[in-house]
């Protein structure tokens, strides 16, 4: 069993690493030098196994350890920023204006690069472990894309873990439930196409803002009308895109927005029912539209048994107070759930503090949680693979 002083050794140095990659954030694909930083760093620690350009710029690296032939495990860090302007004030802000690490990818790479470290000295497991650092989970389904070019095969992965951290939730806190974790994400467009004309003449028209704005409304019901309130869909309007001018009522209006849910029925119902709607307030006043709806990301479920792992090494680390097992899932959405689609695994939160939200232009990893992540991985992986 380990305890947290175990891993204070280690902070200090993750955090450098920490502060360097949040002065150097980069976006989706693009994660060129972050890629070559954490290539160095897994090399520096005497491993020999990494490859490199997987899904461009994802990186895999192998330790096996000390304790003979079994199975592997993969453990998954997210490396990519937002397009977002910092405002955190700190001493090691971003130097690129416009981008920022405002959802912690820095504090994970940091976190599995210390566990990485420690690992590739004491190799106390059964088995290899397979470090995983993903590009583009914010926009481009980067885990998606590791998946497909084969690393659980190539890898001999038999299980994936994941790793969050989470504001609000107390440093030294650990918080994960089983069964759906993470909401199913998808995004639709409604174009309304009307019957343009002067503002002064609305009757000459079929007005689309009007039109829109019904079903805009009308997709509101869809929950509170159409579904169990116990169950979990939500449905966004995000973007409304109509008209150029005051005195001129337009062609056609185009609505925009999500949907997130947590069974694969209910993302089936909200798929067919706002087409169903569009279209019939739309013929209703004459017009027609033309609908597109994209299935981006599943649903992420974790699954029982790796789960169980989880909350085992979790409670190992920070004694079972510390650990809530009972975590509501969020209506979020993470592409580590192609990653739990290929192989059974599980994704976890860690407390990050009262800090700034996620994607907030104040927000920064709290570099305290950093013994808290690295001793969950190391703890995780002597629990799954012991010796």
């Amino acid at each position: 069993m380990h305890f947290v002083e175990t891993f204070r050794e280690l902070q200090d140095e993750a955090a450098e690493w920490r502060r360097y990659l949040h002065q150097n954030p980069e976006l989706g694909y693009g994660v060129h030098n972050t890629a070559s930083f954490v290539a160095e760093k897994l090399a520096s620690f005497g491993i020999n196994h990494i490859e490199t350009g997987i899904a461009e710029t994802g990186i895999v690296a192998l330790i096996h350890g000390e304790g003979g032939d079994g199975p592997a495990i993969g453990l998954r860090a997210d490396m990519d920023a937002l397009p977002v302007r910092e405002a955190s004030n700190k001493p090691w802000s971003s130097q690129t204006l416009g981008r920022m690490h405002a959802c912690g990818h820095d504090g994970h790479t940091a976190m599995l690069l210390g566990a990485a470290k420690y690992l590739a000295k004491t190799r106390n497991f059964k088995g290899s472990v397979a470090l995983i650092f993903q590009p583009a989970e914010e926009d481009g389904l980067g885990g998606q894309r590791m998946v497909e070019e084969g690393i659980m095969d190539r890898f001999e992965i038999g299980q994936v873990f994941g790793m969050h951290n989470a504001p609000g939730l107390e440093v030294g806190k650990f918080a994960i439930c089983d069964g759906p974790a993470a909401a199913a994400l998808d995004e639709f467009d409604i174009v309304v196409k009307g019957r343009g004309g002067h503002a002064a003449s609305p009757h000459l028209t079929i007005d689309p803002v009007v039109i829109g704005a019904l079903i805009i409304v009308g997709l509101q019901t869809l929950i509170s009308r159409g579904t169990d309130p116990l169950e979990s869909l939500v449905v966004s309007v995000t973007k409304l895109e109509a008209g150029t001018a005051y005195n001129i009522i337009p062609e056609y209006v185009q609505i925009s927005g999500t949907v997130r849910s947590l069974k694969s029925e209910l993302r089936d119902y909200a798929e067919r029912q706002i087409r169903k709607c569009a279209e019939g307030i739309s013929q209703g006043y004459g017009a027609e539209i033309e609908f597109k709806h994209r299935r981006l990301e599943p649903s992420m479920v974790n699954h029982k048994e790796a789960t169980h792992m989880a909350i085992k090494a979790a409670c190992r680390l920070v004694g079972s107070e510390s650990v809530n097992d009972k975590k509501r899932p969020s209506m979020g959405a993470e592409d580590f759930a192609y990653m739990l689609q290929a192989r059974p695994g599980s994704y976890i939160n860690l407390g990050n503090g009262q800090t700034a939200a996620l994607h907030n232009p104040a927000y920064d990893f709290n570099d305290e949680a950093l013994p808290y992540g690295i001793g969950y991985w190391v703890t995780l992986v002597e629990t799954a693979l012991p010796v």
